[in-house]
């Protein structure tokens, strides 16, 4: 009898292909198949690497048929490698099935790391994340949504959500309303030719948003629930004090109003101020 083949999970780049790992394009080249979530997207990223391999379609609508058809393949010894659209395998894509069947059946699963839009969102938002809650999409019936939203008001620890475009207005609303006007940083096709993070207080962002509505696949980083005694940290107070110059603030407005904002003493937000540089010409009636 034959051996049993391994499954592969292979992460894909988010958007810049030249994010492929060496590792990723070798077990594309060398699998007996590929099963992918849109093979047109998937042939794309196959020919820019000059890879051959047949490829066969793997979503949500076909998964029942299509993983039995996988896990037979799997079970006379062929190879399969498993990839989505874009970054990681069973993220809040399809193969959580496939993986698990193939866990029960004794196939060896082996995981090819690769592109993230939840890792990547982590490392450039500049926020505290050393504790965090990977909720992914959230439902898109607003009752459902907000119950959820409901659910995580007291959660202290840092929200990341998954968001489409035609829905995160709705979404920040929701927000807003239920958790709060809160820190927070929005992250919109990372990776892509038209990168852009915005970073501000919900309210702030929904507003930009709002003026100029945004395409492509957006994450969010929430802070959580403020815990009794914790402070702000140096970047959001910087980040404060940056807008309230820009708006033309002079020290003691930009102190009032971020010391109300943010929650945090007058003395502590001055000092940061001075600290910081961000005001460097005071004048004699501002200081104290």
């Amino acid at each position: 009898m034959a051996s049993k083949g391994v499954l592969y999970i292979v992460g894909t780049p988010i958007g810049n292909l030249e994010d492929m790992t060496l590792r990723g394009i070798r077990i594309l080249k060398e699998v007996d198949g590929i099963a992918a979530e849109d093979t047109r997207r998937t042939q794309n990223l196959l020919s820019h690497f000059s890879i051959q391999t047949p490829v066969t379609s793997y979503h949500e609508h076909n998964a029942k048929e299509k993983g039995g058809e996988l896990l037979k393949k799997l079970r006379e010894g062929m190879s399969i490698a498993l990839v989505t659209d874009a970054g990681m395998p069973t993220l809040s894509d399809p193969g959580f099935e496939l993986v698990q069947e193939a866990l029960i059946d004794s196939i060896p699963v082996t995981v090819i790391p690769g592109g993230s839009a939840l890792t990547a969102a982590l490392a450039v938002s500049g926020m505290p994340m050393e504790r965090f809650v990977f909720e992914g999409f959230l439902p898109s019936r607003s009752s459902e949504r907000r119950r959820r939203l409901h659910e995580l008001k007291d959660e202290k620890r840092a929200l990341i959500f998954f968001e489409a475009p035609h829905r995160i207005q709705a979404f920040l609303s929701d927000c807003l309303e239920i958790l709060g006007d809160r820190s927070m940083v929005l992250c919109r096709e990372l990776t892509k030719q038209f990168e852009e993070v915005l970073r501000g207080r919900t309210r702030e962002v929904a507003e930009n948003l709002a003026k100029s509505p945004r395409k492509g696949e957006i994450t969010v980083l929430m802070e959580g629930a403020i815990e009794e005694g914790k402070e702000p940290t140096l970047l959001e107070v910087h980040q404060a004090l940056e807008k309230e110059r820009a708006r033309g603030s002079s020290l003691k407005e930009a102190v009032r109003n971020v010391s109300h904002q943010l929650r945090m003493s007058r003395r502590k937000i001055y000092q940061q101020a001075l600290d910081l540089g961000v005001f460097t010409s005071i004048s004699n009636g501002e200081r104290g």
